[in-house]
């Protein structure tokens, strides 16, 4: 008995001890409007993660070691809150059941990083699609963000934050002041 706590206790240890792979920080901010859109109108918001692959970054060093990078938050439920606080600032009352819902599917948020000792490039891609329904019909559209950015010696994690942030920012921007989709929903919601 006492060799088999032992031996429990050296696994405990070892896995205690083994590297934590690395994770970034995953937080984006809501583009919020000074001014009120809409006033007392409900919906309630859904997301979808569909991405293949759960990590936020891929770095290449060139050398046939290609390591994925996730985030510490969970990537759908920051989106989804950025989104409530998005649309709780702009008058809609954001509720569990609701006639009028919006559907966010999140198809790609990924930072592609070929870095070496002397320079890194950096290309991040988010793609979310909104679908805004109730019993008068249906919009979907898709939303994309893409930067480039490239540096000298290799790419930190906090390099890499930045650009996949400022990338989902711009997004959330774009959902912000799009003219369709607020008329759409002033209109049918």
């Amino acid at each position: 008995m006492k060799k088999l706590v032992l031996a429990a206790s050296v696994v405990l240890l070892a896995a205690c001890a083994s590297p934590q792979k690395e994770q970034i920080n995953f937080a984006p901010t809501a583009a919020t409007s000074a001014a009120k859109i809409v006033e007392g109108k409900s919906m309630s918001i859904s997301s979808q993660d569909v991405r293949t692959a759960q990590y936020v970054a891929l770095l290449d060093n060139g050398r046939a070691n290609i390591t994925p990078v996730h985030a510490r938050q969970n990537v759908r439920i920051e989106i989804e809150n950025a989104l409530v606080n998005q649309f709780s600032a702009e008058g809609y009352q954001v509720t569990v059941n609701s006639k009028n819902t919006l559907k966010v599917e999140i198809q790609e948020a990924l930072v592609s990083v070929k870095h070496t000792v002397m320079e890194n490039d950096m290309n991040a891609t988010v793609i979310l699609e909104l679908t805004a329904e109730n019993s008068k019909g249906k919009l979907v559209k898709t939303y994309t963000g893409t930067a480039k950015r490239s540096g000298l010696m290799s790419a930190s994690n906090e390099e890499i934050e930045t650009v996949l942030n400022d990338t989902v920012n711009l997004v959330l921007k774009e959902i912000a002041n799009d003219t369709e989709l607020q008329d759409y929903m002033k209109e049918r919601f």
